[in-house]
């Protein structure tokens, strides 16, 4: 089991225990909505290959959120993407942002890249100045990237970071 310890937060390595709760933050209006329906984004969390990994985001014993990291593994095209969800009782704390950092951080350390990727909503407001505060870029917006659980097309926004780009926040 992987654990990776930040300014505040530790992740570790999700497991089928993990669910229960996983399911809960999932299920929050504010992460369901740009997460999609909970059962499904819940069990594909189990589903790692040798190109993905998801921990859990643990603040003070407690599982506060989930985030994962997917590996472009092809050597010409070599890069990391992060994906996170944060239940909103803890929203506005610096977790989320003490997380990504800190798995940006094993990302570029301990896996070796030299660039990371973002695709929040480009609605999605928040997630997207917490992106920016750690040096993530904006890329440009993949129109009607995702379909919500309305059934309508939403916009997301690519950002990426290149290694000397990450930002330690002030904690």
């Amino acid at each position: 089991m992987t654990t990776i310890h930040g300014h505040r937060v530790l992740l570790r390595t999700y497991t089928a225990a993990d669910q229960p709760r996983a399911r809960e933050i999932l299920s929050t209006s504010e992460v369901s909505r740009w997460w999609g329906d909970p059962d499904t984004e819940t069990k594909g969390l189990l589903d790692e290959g040798d190109d993905t990994a998801s921990y859990v985001i643990e603040f003070e014993g407690e599982l506060v959120g989930i985030i994962q990291s997917s590996e472009e593994l092809t050597p010409q095209y070599r890069h990391a993407g992060i994906d996170i969800a944060v239940h909103p009782g803890w929203h506005g704390r610096g977790i989320g942002t003490d997380a990504i950092h800190t798995l940006a951080r094993h990302l570029i350390d301990e896996r070796g890249h030299h660039r990371l990727t973002i695709d929040p909503a480009a609605a999605n407001e928040s997630a997207v100045r917490c992106y920016a505060k750690l040096g993530f870029r904006p890329v440009g917006l993949l129109r009607q990237y995702e379909r919500g659980q309305d059934g309508t097309w939403h916009d997301g926004l690519l950002m990426d970071l290149l290694a000397d780009e990450l930002v330690r926040p002030s904690w």
